[in-house]
């Protein structure tokens, strides 16, 4: 099924007036009701609507009017257009932000600082579309709001998406990983305390073993004297 010609309803006035067209096949045309294309006929509806011609346009050919006059059944197909507009090339920048959501930026930023430190001003400034000023204004407290700022999640307020949050934390820890933070004692595995338990009792039993050994040396050096005799 074609698309739509531009301005329908202009065009469906033209082939009303101008060619033995049916009520059916404008109506497919321009993807309309009939019984609208019937209103435009008997001047009910479109009153004052130029109309628009489709073959002057490139959208219909002379040819295909007049199969489709010779055949009722037939259904008219559009031409393709020979016009190629370009794409529109996606702007890069900082997001848009609503207005109404403008104020809550320095909360988003707030958040985003202290809970991924690792991200960058760029991407702090992709995921919630501020400047570099304000999130500097922000890290070091000389914002104009910073006594009353609360950290909230750009995702709760809306500002950004969390796939587009967990995309640049992702970016960000292998660009920069972050060192893992010292999270209290934690127990040792059985082979590293019994290793550890064995490396003393051994230990121990060498000290005694030295202290026998000197203990010993001593007496034998003390009994090879002999007693002097008193007079």
């Amino acid at each position: 099924m074609s698309n739509a010609p531009l301005m329908p309803k202009a065009t469906a006035v033209w082939l009303v007036d101008n060619t033995a067209l049916s009520f059916d096949q404008v109506a497919d045309f321009c993807k309309m009701h009939p019984l609208e294309i019937r209103a435009i006929a008997d001047g009910d509806a479109a009153q004052g609507i130029k109309g628009m011609d489709p073959i002057s346009s490139g959208q219909l050919t002379r040819e295909e009017i007049e199969r489709g006059e010779k055949d009722p059944n037939y259904r008219l197909k559009l031409a393709e257009s020979k016009v190629r507009l370009p794409e529109a090339k996606k702007k890069k920048g900082p997001r848009y932000t609503p207005v109404s959501r403008r104020h809550e930026r320095p909360s988003a930023i707030l958040w985003l600082v202290r809970s991924h430190p690792e991200l960058k001003d760029a991407q702090i400034m992709r995921l919630v579309g501020t400047t570099k000023t304000t999130i500097q204004s922000v890290r070091d407290r000389t914002h104009w709001n910073a006594s009353t700022l609360t950290p909230m999640d750009p995702v709760t307020l809306g500002l950004c998406s969390q796939i587009d949050l967990d995309f640049e934390v992702q970016r960000a820890a292998k660009e920069k990983p972050v060192v893992e933070q010292y999270g209290g004692a934690t127990l040792l595995p059985a082979s590293e305390t019994t290793r550890k338990e064995a490396e003393l009792e051994h230990a121990g039993n060498r000290e005694e073993l030295d202290d026998a050994a000197v203990f010993a040396k001593l007496k034998n050096i003390g009994g090879g004297k002999k007693p002097v005799d008193e007079d």
